[in-house]
């Protein structure tokens, strides 16, 4: 990767001219991971670039939700349980499981799976995703199969969509969350890609 050249293209067609320095420490830290866990291609590096820019409104920060699940089941004290009507409440801990991170991780399940899966405590200290550290490995082994083999946010991962024979820019949203937004983010991401790939 061609790191001016690679700045230098998205500050001018992504980021309207302009990048601050949180915005660097972002994407920094995600292609610091991504180089950590040798994953070895581009396209799965520019999709989650383009998935972050998405869930963490263009700040490539981890951020809260803003609504705090306001008028959602997780806004409350709710396990998904069986799903609608079968929703589970609960007392302890005292906290609510509303989206955080660079990508939005709700309910107590997901903060209880993915914290047992990282070795972090999640489920007692959900301000955790908030940290650069543990978001940006949450955001890889949910949209990557990782330790557990399959992509931990909805199953798929990005493995499913990036093959030898396969780039599947539109349909990799399902990894998060369905089709919502899938265009808007496949164009995203495609153009981190054509600036990753400058030599």
């Amino acid at each position: 990767m061609n790191s001016k050249a690679f700045y230098d293209n998205i500050r001018a067609n992504i980021f309207a001219g302009s990048i601050s320095p949180k915005q660097f420490e972002g994407i920094e830290a995600i292609i610091k991971e991504y180089n950590r866990l040798c994953v070895n291609d581009l396209r799965k590096l520019a999709y989650i670039l383009g998935t972050v820019f998405h869930e963490t409104d263009k700040t490539m920060q981890p951020i809260e939700e803003y609504t705090k699940g306001g008028g959602l089941p997780y806004g409350k004290k709710f396990k998904m349980g069986g799903g609608p009507g079968k929703r589970v409440p609960y007392t302890i801990p005292d906290k609510l499981y509303y989206g955080r991170g660079h990508v939005q991780l709700t309910w107590y399940e997901n903060y209880q799976a993915m914290g047992k899966l990282l070795g972090v405590d999640l489920l007692n200290k959900p301000e955790l995703m908030l940290t650069m550290d543990v978001s940006v490995k949450v955001l890889f082994e949910g949209m990557l199969k990782g330790q557990s083999n399959f992509g931990d946010f909805t199953g798929k991962s990005l493995e499913d969509y990036f093959t030898p024979n396969r780039s599947d820019w539109y349909n990799a949203r399902r990894i998060v969350n369905g089709t919502d937004a899938a265009q808007k983010i496949a164009d995203i991401a495609q153009k981190f890609y054509k600036a990753l790939i400058i030599v």
